[in-house]
């Protein structure tokens, strides 16, 4: 699996509260949340992103509160790919349960700024940045994770096993 897009980068700690504020948790649906993904943190997110932009943030990213609707919102976005410093524990697996690659590399979080132009392959771990010609590398996911991921989310993966 692989992602390329333009960078949208946020600080450190941004949690769920701004990636999807709580007066929008009547609904479930993932184009319902896009709408108002980042309202909070930054009033033009739902404006300039585009599909495939990959989000860059720094420590703690998606603190706060348990809500899957956090990551659904993002993904539901067009974002393809979320990297970051850290990432709250239950974020990380909220995002990888509903199919949203996440990756953890503080030198690249650090590095890479807000419009550069960025590729990710999963399988590798390796990020690289087109504007700045430079790499990093990160953790490649598991197997079965990317097979999460793959299915988009947990639910289609069960789905895809059940039916072997």
């Amino acid at each position: 699996m692989k992602a390329q897009g333009k960078v949208i980068k946020y600080g450190d700690n941004v949690d769920t509260d701004v990636i999807i504020p709580a007066r929008y948790l009547n609904t479930s649906d993932p184009a319902e949340l896009a709408k108002y993904c980042m309202e909070d943190l930054d009033k033009d997110f739902v404006k300039k992103v585009q599909k495939g932009d990959i989000m860059v943030a720094g420590k703690n990213f998606g603190c706060g509160s348990s809500r899957e609707h956090a990551p659904i919102s993002i993904k539901a976005s067009g974002i393809s790919c979320v990297i970051a410093e850290t990432f709250a524990r239950i974020f990380y697996r909220n995002a990888i349960n509903i199919g949203l690659p996440i990756l953890e590399c503080p030198e690249a979080a650090k590095d890479i700024q807000d419009g550069d132009q960025i590729s990710v392959d999963f399988d590798t771990g390796k990020i690289v940045n087109l504007t700045k010609n430079k790499e990093y590398t990160s953790a490649p996911f598991p197997e079965f994770m990317q097979e999460i991921m793959a299915a988009d989310g947990l639910i289609g993966y069960i789905k895809k096993d059940l039916n072997k």
